[in-house]
Order: structure tokens, then sequence, then C-alpha cells
């Protein structure tokens, strides 16, 4: 390759759901700006590529889970994973992001240098064995958050000791046989609650183990509103109404979790009630120590879950591992369940922008040190932006606006012959009080990572609200030069020749 093939405007990194609406508000909005999309595997669609365990589905819906700029088409707003992975891909056909994309490269580093006011990054090239460098101008990692090498799974004692099948559902064998078997999942998050009436409905036994219950809520999984306002609107309209009423939706029921917990705690329990019948123990099996949203809710769609336990397929058990058997699980009841497969839905290895290494003018970069800008960029980062969804709503709608506010980046910086946006920590944000990055959110899957994240403070544009509606006034609608994102290095020299005074000029502009 020569120097043009290997240096782009801007890379993306990761062709999953974020990369690929990355791709299109940059070929849409900075259409001069070159671009790569940078993919680790060999396929389109990220998590709803890698992820092919039984019944995989989203928990959010496609109107909002859906990109802004394509409506999604089918009657089912509960979607399964191969609809969505069909939806990514077509994306990208339709507005030529496939040719952009360079599979199997794998980023391991990044290195910024100042005086070229670019990114280099090494790449490993997993079909040809080498690694190569590419450079770029401006880097947009939408690789996700968990680690794509396995699961997580605890230190179970004994495990070496069960004769039968142990899977994890990130790594779902495709010849995995468990018809007329007896199944034990461990687990009871969103992965447990998908796997369990799937497997059952294909014929297993199931036992759900979990430690402790989660709110599980039941809705349809078409949006009847939705299918109707497609008969008689025009597609893009009627798309754009459904999401803006699921997105009022969801953000009101968030806030009633917040200012009125024990109110929606008995409703949502409620629910279970009647799905289950008066003599189901949902005390043990569905009530959960903590409030609503607290931790992520459990969809289940027309109610799978609860039929497949009242049909007898599935049986929940709330307690302990004491221990793995030859034959099955031991637990700290004394009780124990026999298992021809055992899953473990225990959960996922989050990462820190995809495990990649980074470094500023030398200088290794430990984002634990750094502070987050908008949920979305890091105090004295250069030109780097990072997308991770809501926890409390769908994970596209931030997707879109870091993509927009990309654009907005990019284009500002050509109106101002600058190379170089780094968000810095103003003087009177120097006594912020700090805050996690995720914060109010109890999950273990977040709790054992999150003290390798960024910090966020107690005010704009430092916080990582995880609202959607101060999201747009934050990211989308907020102007550029806030005194906290500085522009710099100018077009034709080199940081080290460009004069303070000359960086201060724009910088307080």
């Amino acid at each position: 390759m020569d120097e043009h093939e290997n240096h782009f405007d801007v890379v993306i990194v990761g062709a999953g759901l974020s990369g690929i609406g990355a791709a299109y508000h940059l070929k849409d909005k900075c259409p001069g700006k070159s671009f790569a999309i940078l993919e680790g595997r060999e396929a389109i669609g990220g998590t709803w590529d890698l992820f092919r365990y039984p019944g995989i589905r989203s928990d959010s819906d496609m109107h909002t889970l859906g990109y802004n700029f394509k409506p999604w088409r089918e009657a089912k707003a509960i979607a399964d994973g191969s609809s969505i992975r069909k939806y990514i891909r077509e994306a990208a056909a339709e507005n030529g992001i496939t040719e952009h994309i360079r599979f199997k490269h794998l980023v391991k580093a990044a290195s910024w240098s100042s005086d070229d006011a670019r990114w280099t990054l090494e790449v490993e090239r997993l079909d040809e064995g080498d690694r190569i460098q590419l450079t770029c101008n401006f880097l947009s990692m939408c690789g996700g958050y968990y680690s794509y090498e396995n699961g997580y799974t605890p230190d179970f004692e004994g495990i070496e000791r069960f004769e039968g099948r142990i899977v994890h559902p990130q790594e779902w064998p495709e010849d995995l046989d468990y018809s007329n078997t007896r199944v034990v999942v461990i687990g009871s998050g969103a992965t447990a609650m998908t796997l369990v009436p799937a497997m059952a409905e294909n014929g297993a036994q199931v036992t759900l183990l979990q430690r402790s219950p989660t709110y599980v809520i039941s809705r349809p999984d078409e949006d009847v509103i939705a299918n109707t306002l497609r008969k008689f609107l025009p597609e893009k309209v009627a798309y754009a109404i459904t999401r803006w009423k699921n997105v009022g939706l969801q953000g009101l029921f968030y806030r009633r979790t917040r200012v009125a917990p024990e109110m929606i705690k008995r409703k949502l329990l409620d629910m279970v009630r009647q799905h289950l019948g008066p003599d189901y123990d949902v005390e043990t099996h569905f009530t959960p120590r903590y409030n609503p949203w607290d931790q992520r809710l459990c969809l289940v769609p027309n109610a799978d879950l609860f039929k497949a336990i009242k049909s007898g397929g599935v049986s929940v058990v709330t307690d302990h591992i004491e221990r793995f058997t030859e034959t099955g699980l031991t637990l700290k009841s004394g009780k124990t369940l026999d298992a021809d497969i055992i899953v473990t839905a225990t959960g996922l290895n989050l990462v820190v922008l995809a495990g990649v290494e980074f470094s500023v003018d030398g200088q290794a970069v430990n984002f634990a040190d750094t502070w987050t800008y908008k949920g979305m960029m890091y105090s004295d980062i250069p030109n780097l932006l990072q997308t991770f969804g809501y926890i409390n709503a769908s994970w596209t709608l931030r997707a879109d606006l870091n993509a927009e506010y990309v654009c907005r980046l990019l284009n500002h910086m050509d109106d101002l012959g600058m190379r170089q946006c780094t968000p810095r920590l103003r003087e009177r944000d120097q006594n912020m009080v700090p805050r996690p990055w995720i914060d109010g959110f109890s999950s273990g899957y977040m709790q054992r990572v999150m003290h390798l994240f960024p910090t966020q403070g107690d005010h704009d544009p430092w916080r990582n609200t995880q609202d959607y509606k101060l999201d747009k006034k934050m990211i989308r609608h907020a102007a550029l030069e806030d005194g906290a994102m500085l522009f710099s290095n100018p077009k034709g020299t080199s940081a080290s020749a460009a004069s303070g005074a000359d960086r201060h000029v724009v910088e307080a502009a």
C-alpha cells in the first residue's frame, strides 16, 4: 500500500451498529472526508453477528434501536438477531459503506502526534498474519464495550468435574443439540431470559438458576401504533412519530423509577403475578433487592418466559452455587440440580475502548485518569471519540448523536483552519466533584471494571448523563466553542511551530 492508501481523514473502529451509523453520517454531512472502517471480525453486525445463541433478540424496540436515517420496516418491533443483522447490512449496502470496510483488521494500538496532527494505528491483519500502520486525523471508536474474545464466567468450585457440556452464550457452538436434555441456565440477565424460553420451546427441560431476581416486564413484540401509522403515512413520517413516541415513553418511565420507585416496583410485580397466578412465589423469584432501573430491566416479549414456566417446561431456582459436581450442581441450600448441559449466562467482560493501547505524544494514556467530555470524549486526548450507548434506553439513540457531533467537529475545524480539537478542564472545572462514569447502576458487569473508566464531573460538559433528552441539548444543540473544547494546531504548521498565542486566540473565541 502507498501513503494515500494508508491515510484517512477519519478511521472508524468497528462495523457494528455504531460503526455503520457513524459512516453514514460522515458520508452525509462530510462528503469530502476520506474514511475507512476497521473491523476485527469477518462480518458486519458486531454484537448481532457475534451472538448466535437460541432466541437472540433485542430488548429495545427497533424504532429506537434502529437508525434515525433508516426506518424499521418489519412488523416486529422486538426483533430477533438475524433481522437486526440484516438491517445493519442493508444500511451499509444501501449507502455505499460496505466497500469502505477492511475486515479482519484488528486495531492493537493508537498513538497521537501533535506535530503531525494525526493518529498512527497499529493494525493486526488477521487474514495475512502481519501488522501494518494506518494513519488518520480523527479516530472514532465504535467497537462497543465488551471483549469479543470471551464472556465472563465466575470461578465456580469444581467446574472441571462436570461431565456434561458447559457453554457460554458468547461462544455458542453451532452443533449443540439440546433437545430432550436437562439444561441449567445460570444467570438472571437479559441473555438468560432470552435463552430459557427459546431452549424450552425446542424440547429442553430448563432450569433458570439465579442468585437473585431481576425485574422482568412483558410487552408485545409488535407495536400496533407503529404498524397502523405505516398504513396511512409516508414511511419516514410514520417512523419518526413512532420513534418520538417510544423515546418519550421510555424517558417518562425511567424518570418515574427515579422519583417513585416503590410505586413502579409494585406495578411491575403485580404484572408478574397476573401472568404466573396467585400461587407462584413471586416474592422469591421475581422480586429484586434493588429498585427498578438500578439495574437493567429484562423484557420478555409476549410473556414467553411466563408461558414457559406455566407450561412446566421451565422452572426457576433462586439459590447460590456451592459447587459443580459430575452430574450437575450442589446449591448452598443443600439442593442438587442434575444437568446434561450447563449454560453460564453470567455476563460480559467489559473493556475500555476495545482494549486498544493509546498514547499521546509519547505518553501512555490511562483513561481512568481522564474526565469524560459529554460522555464521548476524554480530557486532554485530541481528535478521539468513543460511542457508548445508554443503559436505560436504546444504544443507537446515543450513537446517532455522537456521529452527528463528529461531523460538526470536523466541519468546524475546517472552517477554523485547525487540525486538532481537545477537551480540556477550564479553571472553573478544576474542583469538580468526581463521580463514576456510569453512576447509580449496580450491575456486576459494570461494577467490576468501573475503576478503569474515566471520571465524570458534577456539571456540563463533563457529565455522562445517560439521559437522551439532556444529551440532545448538550451534544446536538450546544455550541461547539464552549471554552472546554479547544481548537488548535493550524493547518500548514506543526504544533511546535504554532505559537501559544495563536492557539489561545482560537480557543477563547
